[in-house]
């Protein structure tokens, strides 16, 4: 049952085309994962590109080639990845189910429920045009006392609202996952990287 809760506690359900090669990223207790990328598109005439992790026992890897359709139910994760002594936040989707579908349509693409706790003050501003943007980490339970930490984006009267919540506040959000593309200086190197968000649509605050 606590398993399950936790599921609850993290679903993502993503539909879209698989635009890179799933290569082997590594093996715990002898279960091989892959990872992939698949492109979801949004409202507008832009895509999000996400990152997917697989087990070998879900799925043959074999089928996953660019350019195929899948269907992706599972959780948003975060870890840490260590490289030149620092620490950066990487996320991935977690499949925990996955199919090989013939049709897109019309269906919601890119849907996410998080149930989790407010781990780091909201930071609240406003852009040049005057919308009001709230930027929120949240702490999502996992099973065996871990954590994700998502990072998540609200808009407008959600943005306000956030900005008055506090650490360890409980929330539930609902909304899609979007990557954003950014410039990162280092020196004289100019880096390109991309960044992943939750897009805050709906937003409940538990007393």
């Amino acid at each position: 049952m606590h398993t399950e809760a936790n599921v609850e506690n993290n679903c993502v359900n993503i539909i879209g085309i698989i635009v890179e090669e799933c290569v082997f990223s590594h093996k715990v207790y002898g279960e091989g994962f892959y990872s992939f990328k698949v492109s979801v598109d949004r409202l507008s005439d832009n895509a999000d590109i996400l990152p997917v992790m697989v087990s070998e026992r879900l799925i043959d890897k074999e089928v996953l080639k660019i350019g195929e359709k899948v269907e992706v139910l599972g959780q948003l994760r975060s870890y840490n990845n260590y490289e030149n002594n620092r620490s950066k936040l990487v996320l991935t989707v977690f499949a925990r189910d996955i199919h090989i579908i013939e049709d897109i349509g019309n269906k919601n693409s890119n849907q996410i429920y998080l149930n989790g706790f407010i781990c780091k003050q909201p930071v609240y501003r406003e852009t040049p045009l005057g919308r009001e943007i709230a930027d929120i980490l949240v702490a999502v339970n996992r099973a065996y006392n871990k954590s994700d930490y998502i990072p998540c984006i609200a808009w407008g009267r959600n943005a306000k609202f956030v900005s008055k919540l506090s650490v360890g506040d409980n929330i539930k959000v609902r909304g899609r996952i979007q990557s954003r593309a950014y410039s990162k200086k280092s020196g004289e190197v100019t880096e390109e990287r991309v960044a992943y968000e939750v897009s805050i649509s709906k937003i409940e605050f538990d007393d």
